[in-house]
């Protein structure tokens, strides 16, 4: 053989085995990626192949499949989908997922490793789907829902003793059902969706901090107690009324011009929500105080999963004194979710323990055999036993002889704080409604809720946190106790 000749040979070679390489690699290394793929049609084929898992509540469907005349051969159905959009989330043939039904994906559809048996490992078929059995009591979200009505806004109920998610709201609300397939009507839907300046699809309870106005005031006493500023929530603090914010010429008042604020304890600056105790109380903490005991209750932290994650609330740490004293009272640059603000009163509620809220309970393989489990988790100590048996004595002064007096319910020990946060420059915008509490039965079960009101047919001077936001809170607890 000639030089030449030999090197073609050599070459030839070569590329031979570069390409058994390169297909040894795409077969073994890459076929998982290239599967996972959400532009490899094989993959929705697959996935809706056959009829999804189901999501339960009270161990009952909420989503379901139906058969299609497409290759894609069942798409998924919801039942009473705009009351659980916000748990469920979507599956859409052409869109995709997102919450539960992405993150639960793999046990839905089947081809999470721990369903197959050892029939469908060998022949490499696709299990039948799980199910993901959630924490909410229907019960409970049902009488959130009703309470919302037209409203815009959300509410989070929780478990103390576990932080089981009873209930998550947001409205408007929307039917994952109507963009599920593949069809026109499947598209216009998806696109009247997207363009809904009410933005129906924007999960309220996870995924929407906004300013928590009074609300907040919790945190502030929690500091200042823990800090030893003051030893009990009946002993008088160093308040003056009006308050002029540190450096500034800027006069801080009260909502309630007659209230007995100046120098009033803990109790009574709850009770009638007094914004120059609390913003002085800031103030004398100093902000990285106050700080310190909101991470406790979660603030600050981006990872917190449910386990869809919800957005990071906010309490700022770069501020003058001035600053510091708004934030005391919710405003400057405070942002809470309503899944937070249910976690401070939630910590309160069980003895200053923070549980990590959770919305899933199980997941089952085809058969209903348990593969997963969410054990209850301690977030942290937010505060001390008697930091938080003081609190819950002034929150329940608030709903017997204060501003939460909507929240009553006959039988039931109610705590609870009001709070009506400023929207917009100068306070232009509609102000959001707050409302935080907890209920506790005779037997010692309890429940936290949260209710934020973003938006409401109410007439601007009839917006308070009592008014609107109450209510709501009533229905949940009293439907959790029930």
């Amino acid at each position: 053989m000639n030089k030449p000749l030999r090197r073609i040979s050599v070459c030839c070679l070569v590329l031979v085995l570069a390409l058994m390489g390169w297909v040894t690699w795409i077969q073994g290394a890459r076929a998982s990626a290239y599967e996972d793929d959400p532009h490899n049609p094989r993959v929705a084929i697959g996935r809706y192949a056959a009829p999804l898992g189901n999501i339960l509540v009270d161990g009952k469907p909420v989503t379901g499949s139906t058969a299609t005349s497409s290759d894609l051969k069942y798409k998924r159905t919801y039942k009473n989908g705009p009351l659980y959009a916000p748990v469920t989330g979507f599956a859409s043939q052409i869109y995709g997922s997102n919450q539960l039904e992405s993150l639960y994906g793999d046990i839905l559809d089947g081809s999470d490793s721990r369903l197959r048996n050892p029939v469908d490992a060998l022949t490499r078929q696709r299990a039948k789907g799980g199910d993901v059995a959630t924490t909410i009591d229907s019960a409970v979200q049902e009488a959130g829902y009703r309470a919302l009505g037209g409203k815009t806004g959300a509410a989070v109920a929780l478990d103390p003793a576990t932080g089981r998610i009873l209930g998550m709201v947001s409205t408007p609300s929307y039917d994952p059902g109507t963009f599920a397939g593949s069809g026109g009507a499947d598209q216009r839907a998806w696109q009247a969706l997207a363009a809904d300046k009410n933005k129906p699809d924007l999960n309220r309870a996870l995924r929407q901090p906004l300013p928590p106005g009074s609300t907040f005031k919790l945190v502030v006493a929690a500091a200042a107690l823990e800090n030893g500023l003051y030893s009990s929530v009946d002993e008088p603090t160093d308040s003056p009324d009006p308050y002029v914010l540190p450096h500034t010429r800027t006069t801080l008042t009260n909502e309630n011009a007659s209230a007995p604020c100046e120098n009033a304890d803990i109790r009574t600056a709850l009770q009638y929500s007094c914004n120059t105790v609390f913003a002085k109380m800031a103030v004398d903490l100093g902000k990285d105080k106050v700080a310190a005991q909101a991470e406790k209750f979660g603030f600050n932290d981006g990872k917190v999963d449910t386990p869809v994650r919800a957005a990071k609330s906010v309490y700022p740490t770069d501020m003058d004194a001035a600053q510091t004293a708004l934030s005391g009272i919710g405003q400057f640059n405070d942002q809470a979710t309503p899944l937070q603000m249910a976690t401070v009163t939630s910590a309160i509620a069980n003895g200053g323990e923070l549980m990590s809220p959770q919305l899933v309970d199980k997941v089952t393989d085809g058969g209903g055999k348990t593969i997963e489990r969410t054990a209850p988790r301690t977030y942290g100590k937010a505060m001390s036993a008697r930091t938080a048996e003081q609190l819950r004595s002034a929150m329940e002064t608030v709903v017997d002889k204060g501003t939460g007096s909507n929240a009553k319910i006959g039988g039931l020990t109610v705590g609870g704080k009001t709070g009506t946060a400023q929207h917009g420059v100068d306070n232009s915008g509609t102000p959001y409604a707050w409302f935080v509490s907890y209920a506790q039965d005779a037997k010692g079960r309890q429940v936290a809720v949260a209710v934020m009101v973003e938006d409401s047919n109410a007439s601007r001077n009839e917006i308070s946190g009592n008014g609107l936001a109450a209510p709501i809170a009533r229905a949940m607890m009293k439907a959790a106790l029930a």
